[in-house]
């Protein structure tokens, strides 16, 4: 089994093959977190969740949707019911597309989380300052650092604070190679955030899908002297730890 801990099947570019990507994913034991990004999206991942064994849900409000979607604690809270619910996300604070609502709203997914006892999964851009203050004073938080793009030093805070630190096909395209390499074995965990960030390897025009997070794993084994045998164990290890699944 590998773990693709952060898709987003739920996307419209999925809305002509998803029943072929999802089985494509299956049988090669691949399982997905379906990420949310607003409440449309976030419950149309739980429905995909409900009905695929080799997929669980987030949901959460993305920071970009703060501006233009009304935050409902109890229909987010209403959709988090499901058993098949293990994280809220996407959420966190994004400076490109900064607005006056987005830390009052990430503010209260952090509340919905600590009361539902579910971990989050974090977007930051250009906001690492603002985030780790944040996370700080939320000591009783668990959860990932989603697509990592930043330093050594801003990777480590987080490390310290118990958070996991997630890489997907960026990693082909930005210098994070030290960053891979300082990261511990069991803090580590591997997505695609498809349909976005497709490696490289797979061509500059091709759409994402969970199946190919075998290239993420392969460049982390590479960067690491291990095999992908033990990045893959390792890294379903740590996903199965934070999300209890």
């Amino acid at each position: 089994m590998i773990i693709d801990t952060h898709s987003h099947l739920n996307f419209k570019a999925y809305n002509k093959d998803r029943e072929q990507v999802i089985k494509r994913a299956q049988e090669q034991g691949v399982v997905c977190i379906d990420v949310g990004i607003n409440f449309e999206t976030s419950k149309k991942a739980v429905e995909l969740a409900e009905n695929n064994k080799n997929i669980f849900a987030a949901v959460g409000m993305h920071p970009i949707h703060a501006k233009d979607e009304e935050f409902d604690r109890q229909k987010y809270l209403d959709l988090a019911k499901s058993k098949k619910v293990v994280v809220i996300g996407e959420i966190g604070l994004d400076n490109k597309f900064k607005n006056e609502k987005q830390k009052q709203v990430f503010l209260q997914h952090l509340g919905l989380a600590i009361e539902l006892e579910l971990p989050v999964i974090l977007h930051c851009r250009m906001a690492h300052t603002d985030l780790i203050e944040i996370l700080k004073s939320h000591s009783n938080l668990r959860g990932v650092l989603h697509c990592f793009t930043g330093s050594v030093e801003e990777m480590e805070q987080y490390l310290e604070l118990g958070f996991y630190i997630g890489f997907n096909g960026i990693v082909f395209k930005l210098p994070l190679d030290e960053v891979i390499k300082g990261c511990p074995m069991d803090k580590i965990l591997v997505e695609t955030d498809c349909p976005y960030l497709t490696p490289l390897v797979e061509g500059k025009n091709t759409r994402n899908e969970p199946v190919f997070v075998k290239h993420v794993i392969q460049k982390m084994a590479d960067l690491k002297g291990l095999t992908f045998d033990e990045i893959a164990k390792k890294t379903t290890q740590n996903a199965k730890a934070l999300f209890k699944i």
